[in-house]
């Protein structure tokens, strides 16, 4: 066996030697030129609502509670530093002995368990870096370590990491954690209380209390046997420590004012000024959103006081301007504190018969009115590939002969729906719903007019804010201007020319047929779908219920606000209890009447070349005086119906030929009645 001579064997050490002397050398150069890093969470960023009252403060959560080094007792000091980092005061950042033994263990085990952070690695590590183990992120940390000790003091260092450091369970720093575990401020806390506190960031998960009260209890012994030995307390402290009872009073957090909505403005600055949430939370910004406060905690209070305590059933709910988008109201869950994720934004439900006012709009293009008519039976379609498909109405219940699209639509008869599904072609509906701005993988099939499309709620209640503002594109948005920490302006909501997306006098006409489901002159072969709540609405509204196995939808406007509801469960499990499938309907019309309490009744406005007409719901022809109910609808010229019922009154012929000016008297008659 060879061996290399032994003056190319010292070579070679004062090479690899040298190699380090200037990698250090170099490393701290770079660190000297580039100064001290800045340290996160500086400076809150305040939430307004549309009237500038605050509904929410957001900080770097890392430094939620920030105390200064002279407020936390000496004892928090003393265990934190000597159960993580004895040599703290003495090492410029690392402690060489300790990541040597660390070295030869992840050799020996081939991996990156074994760590010598010290407090300066740690302090980095939360300040700047993600917690995944990589070289890359070691070598990262190291940088920052030397930055921070080059330009910082170990009291200031000490004050960063004990402010910045993870106890778990959504708790960053000793005095959050202090409020978190006991309800008490630092300054209050128990030897047995700090001791159990500083034990739990080598592992927040492992060695919490409230996850494992065994790791917790052996590391709390392991931090006051080391007090002990140092002599900062004694005997007889420790003994009693280790006695006492402890309490955890855990605290909720309080998520603040319209949680769900606070969430999506700091989604919506991020995308805006090109920063994580993170440089958000501890920029100092002034983020003045679209937020009604007072419809929001409408919306919430109708929510709690309209589902049981007990219930599983979740909801989502979005309420906005249907002229510019702006998000007025927002829940995304029933219990933020338990679950953040935002079902109004973020889930995907099938929706159900709300889908049909689109295929109803595609229908008015091809020479639908109010008045065409479609046999409404079981019937069973077959199809292209040979299979069948027999949609069926809800609890079974046909009409049996033809009804009017207006019925149709106010009943919500499934079977006419698929008829006009299948007469458009199911790729009609699918490129309407994209004029709607509704885009995805929908299926062009049968079915499809029954809902079987995946939305969400936004975008939904954003496709009916297109049909009350007479046809014009929806983008919902939550922030109208973003104010720096030095008062200057970085963002400004500018809305786009309003850009013409649907028929004007199209969207009026199915406006008013939709206005049908809460009339109950329109109940025919079952009440119409809004019958239930009808009661509770003094103003005037459009709107479509859609329901599916576990989806309950209600989606309605007026001239000035369109509000979106959905509940269900997350799991998509049956909604088999009749109350549960009420949940939607009742939020919104309790909401709705509340948003408009106070507000003079609004109509919506009648494009030019529209005519409204006296009509017999069952037949959709011209009313007459002697028929039992009828209905103003609206046709565009030329389109109007022009025979008059004749199932009520045998004398329709003499009404047909009566003189204009007689004609006109009628008109007249039965205007005064429905205007």
């Amino acid at each position: 066996m060879r061996f290399w001579p032994k003056k190319h064997f010292h070579k070679l050490i004062l090479s690899l030697f040298a190699l380090v002397i200037i990698s250090l050398a170099t490393i701290y150069l770079l660190a000297f030129l580039m100064g001290p890093p800045k340290l996160a969470g500086d400076q809150a960023t305040i939430i307004y609502d549309q009237n500038d009252t605050i509904i929410g403060e957001k900080r770097d959560v890392r430094t939620k509670h920030w105390i200064p080094l002279d407020d936390i007792p000496a004892l928090v000091l003393d265990a934190t530093v000597m159960i993580e980092d004895q040599h703290f005061f003495d090492h410029q950042g690392f402690d060489y002995k300790r990541i040597g033994g660390a070295i030869l263990k992840n050799i020996t085990s081939t991996s990156l368990r074994e760590g010598a952070s010290t407090l300066t690695q740690q302090y980095a590590r939360n300040l700047f870096l993600s917690p995944e183990k990589t070289w890359t992120r070691k070598i990262k940390e190291a940088f920052y370590t030397v930055r921070l000790e080059m330009f910082y003091s170990k009291e200031e260092i000490l004050e960063g990491y004990l402010n910045t450091i993870y106890y778990g369970h959504g708790a960053y720093g000793i005095e959050s954690a202090s409020n978190y575990f006991f309800n008490k401020t630092v300054t209050d806390l128990t030897l047995a209380e700090v001791s159990m506190l500083t034990g739990i960031p080598k592992g927040p998960t492992y060695y919490s209390p409230l996850n494992n009260e065994e790791n917790a209890n052996q590391r709390q012994r392991l931090i006051l046997q080391t007090l002990r030995e140092k002599n900062i307390i004694s005997e007889t402290e420790k003994v009693a420590a280790l006695e006492e009872k402890l309490v955890y009073s855990v605290t909720p957090k309080n998520p603040g004012a319209a949680p769900y909505f606070q969430d999506e403005v700091l989604q919506e600055a991020s995308h805006w000024l090109n920063l994580d949430q993170s440089e958000i939370r501890a920029g100092g910004y002034q983020i003045h959103t679209t937020l009604n406060s007072k419809f929001q905690k409408h919306l919430e209070d109708t929510i709690l006081e309209t589902i049981k305590g007990t219930s599983d059933v979740e909801t989502a709910a979005i309420s906005m301007d249907p002229h510019t988008g702006a998000v007025l109201a927002m829940v995304g869950g029933r219990e933020y504190e338990k679950s953040s994720y935002n079902r109004a934004v973020d889930a995907k439900r099938m929706s159900g018969s709300t889908f049909k006012p689109l295929l109803y709009y595609a229908a008015l293009h091809h020479g639908y009115t109010a008045s065409t008519q479609l046999m409404s039976k079981p019937t069973v379609f077959e199809m292209d590939n040979g299979k069948v498909y027999k949609p069926n109405n809800f609890n079974g219940y046909y009409a049996n002969e033809p009804i009017t699209l207006a019925q149709a639509l106010a009943l919500s008869d499934n079977v006419y729906a698929v008829k006009t599904n299948m007469y458009l072609g199911p790729e009609k509906l699918v490129e309407t719903a994209e004029q709607f701005g509704l885009k995805g993988d929908f299926p062009a099939v049968p079915a499809s007019a029954l809902g079987t499309a995946s939305v969400s709620v936004e975008k939904m209640t954003a496709a009916y804010g297109m049909l009350a503002n007479g046809g014009q594109k929806v983008d919902s948005y939550t922030i109208e201007e973003i104010v720096d920490r030095h008062g200057k302006k970085v963002y400004e909501k500018k809305l786009d020319s309003r850009k013409k997306m649907l028929d004007p006098k199209k969207t009026f006409i199915l406006t008013h047929l939709m206005t049908g489901m809460f009339d109950e002159e329109m109940n025919g072969y079952t009440s119409v779908t809004g019958s239930g709540i009808t009661n509770k609405l003094t103003n005037l509204y459009a709107g479509k219920s859609g329901t599916t196995n576990s989806d309950s939808w209600m989606i309605g406007y007026s001239p000035s606000i369109v509000t979106g509801i959905w509940t269900g469960y997350d799991d998509n499990r049956n909604m088999e209890l009749v109350s549960e499938s009420a949940y939607a309907k009742e939020i919104w019309a309790s909401f709705m009447e509340a948003a408009h309490e106070g507000q003079a009744q609004d109509a919506f406005a009648m494009p030019s070349g529209v005519v409204g007409i006296p009509i017999d719901p069952a037949t959709g022809k011209r009313a007459t005086p002697d028929c039992g109910t009828s209905r103003v609808m609206y046709y565009e010229k030329g389109t109007e119906p022009r025979s008059y019922c004749s199932e009520h009154d045998s004398s329709v012929e003499e009404i047909e030929h009566v003189e204009d000016t007689e004609k006109k008297g009628v008109f007249e008659r039965w205007f005064d009645v429905f205007f």
